[in-house]
C-alpha cells in the first residue's frame, strides 16, 4: 500500500479495459491504483454480461440439445427437467471463480485496489492528478463541495497518470424506463428467477439475440422487434441473413422495421406498444429486456467539470496515445470511439500504458473480431462484402458451406458457411465471415491472417487437421480461386 497515496498510474475501473491497464503497467515497473465502485472485479464484461452471459448460453444449449437432438444420437433419456435455480448457481460459481482470479493476479503484481466511487478532482501544486475516493459503503451527497469535507472515508490518491475505464451501461428507449422487474437491462435478464412466458426483446443485436437465445431454448416464446429492416446492421449481410433465417427456423419470432413507442405495465406484465410501419399496435408479454446499445459511463468522474472533450456521442475524444483533452490523463474502451466489446478495451488498454512508457504499441482496429453467441454462432473480421463494394475495391469471394466438411457433419452442425473476401488484384484477405459451429473459436486463424497481412493462397497452402471445422476456411479460401476441393 502506498502510504503517501502517490502513485505512477491511477486507474479508474476494473473492467477488461481497466484490470489489463492495471497488470500489464505494473509489468512494466508501475506503481498502480486501480479504484473501482464494484464489490467485484472484472466490471459489466465479467459479472453480467459477457461471462454469466456465456455460461448460460452453454447451460442452455446442452439442455435444448438433451430435449431435441439426443435421440438422433442414439442416446434415449426421459424428458430433460429444467433445474433453474441450480444452472444460475453454476453460471455464478463460473462468475466468481474468474473474478477471484483478477483478485489473485492484482496481489502478484501488487497492484493496489481501491474500493469505491471516484471523481477527478484536478492538479496539485505537485503537478499531479488528484483522485478522491468515496469508500465503499459511505453514502455520497451529490452537488457539493469536496468530498473530504462530506465524509470522513474518502482516500485521496495522487498520480501524474490516470486512466479512465469506467466502460458503458444499458441506454434506454425514448420514455421507458428501467423497473429491474418486468422492463429490465441484460443485468436482469442474466438473473431471472423464472423462465418467461413471453420475453419481448428491444433490439436486434448481439446482446439481444443472445439473451432472446437463451430463454427461448429454456421455454420462453420470445419476440424480438428492431426498428432497422435487419438484425445485426453491423455485420455481413449474407451471414446475418443466414442467422436470421436460422433463429426464425428454430422458432424465435422477429418484427423488424419496428418501433417500439411505449411499455405499459399492468401488475407482473406489460403491454408493449408498438410501428411497425402501418399503425400502432400492442402485444402482451410478461418481461421486456430493453437491449438497444450502450453509452459511456461518464457520470461523476468529475471529466466534464475539468473540461475533459467529449464528442456529440458523449464519448471521450482521445489522440493517438488515448489521451485526452487534459494532459496526464487518459481514457479507453466503451468511454471511447469504436466497438464497445471487451477484447477491443484490453487490447487498448495494453497499447495505451505501453504508450506511456515510450513504446510505440498499436491497436489494429481493422482487424478486431465481433462475434454473436448464438447458435449457429456469428463471426467476423474485416470489411464486410458491402464495406468492399462501397469502397470500390476489387475483389473475389469464396465461400465453402458446413454441409460440406466432415467434422460439422459428424456433431450434426451442417447449418451455415464460411467466407473468405480476397482482393482481386493482391489476394490479401479483406474479411472473412462465419456463421456456423464453433465460429467464434474458428475467427481467430482469419484475424492473425489478416494482422499479417495474409492472402487467400496462405490459407489454401496451410495443412488443416481432418476431419475438423476448420477445413471450412481453407475450403473457402481455395474458392476464392474457384479450387475448392470438397464443394
Amino acid at each position: 500500500m502506498s502510504e503517501n497515496g502517490v502513485f505512477d498510474l491511477i486507474v479508474i475501473g476494473a473492467g477488461p479495459g481497466g484490470y489489463v491497464a492495471a497488470i500489464r503497467a505494473a509489468q512494466l515497473g508501475m506503481k498502480v491504483a486501480v479504484a473501482e465502485k464494484r464489490l467485484t472485479l472484472g466490471g459489466v464484461c465479467l459479472n453480467e454480461g459477457c461471462i454469466p452471459s456465456k455460461a448460460l448460453l452453454d447451460s442452455s444449449e446442452l439442455f435444448a440439445m438433451a430435449r431435441d437432438r439426443f435421440a438422433s444420437h442414439g442416446i434415449g433419456i426421459s424428458e430433460p427437467e429444467l433445474d433453474l435455480k441450480n444452472m444460475m448457481r453454476r453460471k455464478d460459481d463460473v462468475v466468481r471463480k474468474l473474478t477471484d482470479g483478477i483478485s489473485y493476479l492484482f496481489k502478484k503484481h501488487e497492484v493496489e485496489r481501491v474500493e469505491g466511487s471516484a471523481c477527478l478532482k484536478g492538479l496539485n501544486s505537485e503537478g499531479l492528478h488528484e483522485v478522491e475516493v468515496v469508500l465503499s459503503g459511505t453514502p455520497a451527497s451529490a452537488g457539493q463541495q469536496s468530498l473530504l469535507e462530506q465524509h470522513s472515508d474518502v482516500r485521496v490518491l495522487k498520480a501524474p497518470q490516470v486512466l479512465l475505464a469506467t466502460g458503458a451501461e444499458a441506454s434506454l428507449l425514448p420514455g421507458i424506463t428501467f423497473d429491474g422487474q418486468v422492463v429490465v437491462s441484460s443485468r436482469e435478464a442474466l438473473a431471472f428467477d423464472k423462465v418467461p412466458e413471453h420475453l419481448v426483446v428491444a433490439g436486434g443485436g448481439y446482446i439481444g439475440l443472445e439473451l432472446g437465445s437463451i430463454w427461448h431454448r429454456l421455454g420462453a416464446q420470445v419476440t424480438v422487434m428492431e426498428m432497422l429492416p435487419q438484425i445485426l446492421p453491423n455485420m455481413d449481410r449474407q451471414v446475418a441473413d443466414a442467422l436470421y433465417r436460422s433463429l426464425r427456423k428454430q422458432g424465435i419470432q422477429f418484427k423488424l422495421g419496428t418501433r417500439i413507442t411505449g411499455v405499459r405495465r399492468i401488475g407482473g406484465r406489460a403491454i408493449v406498444q408498438f410501428n411497425p410501419g402501418t399503425g400502432s399496435e400492442e402485444i402482451d408479454c410478461d418481461r421486456v429486456l430493453v437491449a438497444v446499445g450502450r453509452r459511456p459511463v461518464i457520470a461523476g468522474l468529475g471529466a466534464e467539470e475539468l473540461g475533459i472533450a467529449l464528442d456529440e456521442r458523449g464519448r471521450v475524444v482521445v489522440n493517438g496515445d488515448y489521451q485526452t483533452s487534459l494532459a496526464g490523463v487518459y481514457a479507453i474502451g466503451d468511454l471511447i470511439s469504436g466497438p464497445m466489446l471487451a477484447h477491443k478495451a484490453s487490447e487498448e488498454a495494453v497499447v495505451c500504458v505501453e504508450r506511456m512508457k515510450g513504446q510505440r504499441s498499436v491497436v489494429e482496429y481493422d482487424y478486431i473480431p465481433c462475434i454473436c453467441y448464438s447458435w449457429p454462432e456469428a463471426a467476423s473480421v474485416g470489411r464486410t462484402e458491402e464495406q468492399v463494394k462501397e469502397a470500390g475495391i476489387p475483389y473475389r469471394s469464396g465461400r465453402f458451406n458446413f454441409a460440406g466438411n466432415g467434422r460439422a457433419r459428424c456433431m450434426d452442425e451442417t447449418e451455415g458457411f464460411v467466407k473468405v473476401l480476397a482482393h482481386a488484384e493482391t489476394d490479401r484477405v479483406l474479411g472473412v465471415h462465419i456463421v456456423g459451429p464453433r465460429a467464434s473459436d474458428m475467427i481467430a486463424e482469419a484475424a492473425m491472417l489478416m494482422s499479417f497481412s495474409g492472402t487467400a493462397r496462405d490459407v489454401a497452402l496451410t495443412c488443416h487437421a481432418h476431419p475438423s471445422l476448420s477445413e471450412a476456411l481453407r475450403e473457402a479460401a481455395l474458392d476464392v480461386h474457384k479450387e475448392a476441393i470438397h464443394a
